[in-house]
């Protein structure tokens, strides 16, 4: 659904909060938005005026429309607005909600809309059939006029503005598939703020990929390319024109991405030696396990055993062998698989636990891991 300014909309004039230098590291979520509070009070000048705190308290919104935005009909769109009609809470490019499901699931899904837009917030959600169920409830229940309960807007994928903290001249955005969703916001800042910018969006079909219509107002700026057309895409496709000079991606670039791990390791890898060149992604698949170790976990409610593989997560392993479990994010940062561990040897690997939460036993078994036989109290 296109969506136009309202009498409550508030028009972004100054840069939204950014990031600054190159991620070195695989930047989960929950990483980009600690480096912001830390380096929040020195940098506050550059930030808009109007730049609100985060809002993670739990509201009710009501489904206003819903739109198909696939050819394959697999993609919907759900734009919501208060009950009540007033304006909600601002937000930024890259920015997230949480979904609190009827079944008790959370899932998160990006905004895509328009952050100008006070009084809507729109998200598009694709149909994954082996997904764990929340994109499934999500087509078969949310309806318009449906009232759902959600969590946030969350940023941990902003968008760092050329000229105003990040020292690229010019954006490169990559998007695959359902992963235009955080890039959409980001393409109208960019335009809104002037910037030299581009895009390759990338998909199965072009019947896979939601909003072509969107993207395609940017006219020649947008490169659609899809895998049945023009088979797979190499990093060259990916990153865009070659300097005439040396044949690699030009210095001063900033590379927002965000698609399947394999595209997102690619480049990564693909850019390791090049410093000059800022990497910004965003996944929306579990990050490989790396270093795993096998180990064993005890449900403590009926002293079963769970065996979880060295390439495996804990939580994995449990949905595999206990079925459901309640899990969000899958990268440890929003605590939905958080669970108290009575016994064993931890190895955290998540981003949010504080020492005495871990301390205490707080355990999330989405990414970390244990040194031995663990026992949860599941």
């Amino acid at each position: 659904m296109n969506q136009r300014a309202h009498p409550h909309s508030t028009e972004m004039t100054s840069p939204p909060p950014h990031l600054y230098g190159r991620w070195r590291h695989d930047p989960l979520l929950l990483a980009g938005t600690m480096i912001a509070k830390i380096w929040w009070p020195f940098w506050r000048p550059l930030a808009p005026l109007h730049e609100p705190p985060t809002d993670d308290g739990v509201r009710t919104l009501r489904v206003i429309d819903r739109t198909v935005v696939a050819e394959d009909e697999n993609v919907v769109a759900l734009t919501f607005g208060a009950p009540d009609g007033g304006p909600l809470p601002q937000w930024h490019p890259g920015a997230h909600l949480d979904l609190l499901l009827a079944s008790g699931r959370m899932r998160e899904y990006s905004l895509c809309g328009d952050p100008a837009d006070r009084l809507h917030y729109r998200i598009a959600v694709r149909r994954i059939p082996d997904g764990g169920g929340g994109s499934i409830e999500v087509h078969d229940t949310v309806t318009v006029g449906t009232d759902v309960s959600v969590k946030g807007p969350r940023n941990a994928f902003p968008l760092s503005i050329p000229g105003h903290g990040s020292p690229a001249r010019t954006v490169r955005f990559i998007a695959a598939g359902i992963g235009i969703t955080p890039i959409l916001p980001m393409l109208a800042a960019a335009e809104r703020f002037e910037l030299d910018w581009s895009m390759v969006y990338t998909g199965r079909s072009r019947a896979s990929i939601p909003f072509v219509d969107e993207v395609a107002r940017y006219d020649d700026r947008v490169v659609i390319r899809t895998d049945d057309e023009h088979g797979l895409p190499s990093m060259d496709d990916l990153l865009g024109p070659l300097d005439p000079h040396t044949g690699r991606a030009p210095s001063g670039l900033a590379v927002y991405c965000c698609g399947p791990v394999p595209m997102l390791e690619s480049l990564r890898a693909h850019l390791a030696d090049r410093p000059d060149i800022e990497l910004h992604y965003e996944r929306f698949s579990p990050p490989p396990v790396e270093d795993g170790e096998p180990f064993t976990v005890t449900i403590a409610s009926t002293g079963r055993q769970v065996e979880v593989s060295a390439d495996e997560t804990a939580l994995a392993a449990l949905r595999r062998e206990v079925g459901s479990v309640p899990y969000s994010c899958q990268q440890g940062f929003c605590g939905t698989c958080k669970v108290r561990m009575l016994s064993g040897e931890p190895d955290h690997r998540d981003n949010i636990l504080t020492e005495p939460e871990r301390a205490g036993g707080a355990f999330l078994t989405c990414v970390s891991r244990g040194r031995g036989d663990l026992t949860l109290e599941l």
